[in-house]
């Protein structure tokens, strides 16, 4: 099965985060394919480099990095949802004037067009948080 994962909580402020990766993680060990997770309204969160958590605590944005390079995961984050939480890749930054930018490993910017998309090519739309 093709599943398409829309996260739409932050990574310390609400379980989905933490169980749409275990969601994601079981899936794939029984052989589903992850189309692509899409991250929406805080859920952007989930793709800054800049998340330290306490070093006996889950480093959950890790684990999305992880995902993505062993197992070719999609990790799209929202383009506007992640520029009015400060959230830009190189090119976004520059475009904005910024000097730093913030997206972790694995993850790229792009538009709603990307979780419609995964949607349509998906079997199953599955959505985690608010």
């Amino acid at each position: 099965m093709k599943i398409a994962i829309m996260v739409n909580t932050g990574p310390y402020t609400h379980q989905a985060s933490d169980t749409a990766y275990l969601f994601a993680s079981a899936a794939l060990r029984k052989g589903h394919e992850i189309y692509r997770v899409f991250f929406y309204h805080d859920g952007v969160n989930n793709g800054t480099r800049l998340t330290v958590p306490p070093q006996d605590d889950r480093h959950v944005v890790n684990r999305w990095s992880e995902l993505a390079d062993q197992h070719g995961v999609d990790l799209v984050v929202c383009v506007a949802a992640a520029q009015r939480r400060g959230i830009m890749d190189a090119d976004e930054a520059k475009r904005h004037g910024n000097n730093a930018d913030n997206l972790a490993s694995g993850f790229r910017i792009s538009g709603l067009g990307q979780l419609v998309e995964a949607a349509v090519q998906a079997d199953r739309l599955v959505s985690f948080g608010d």
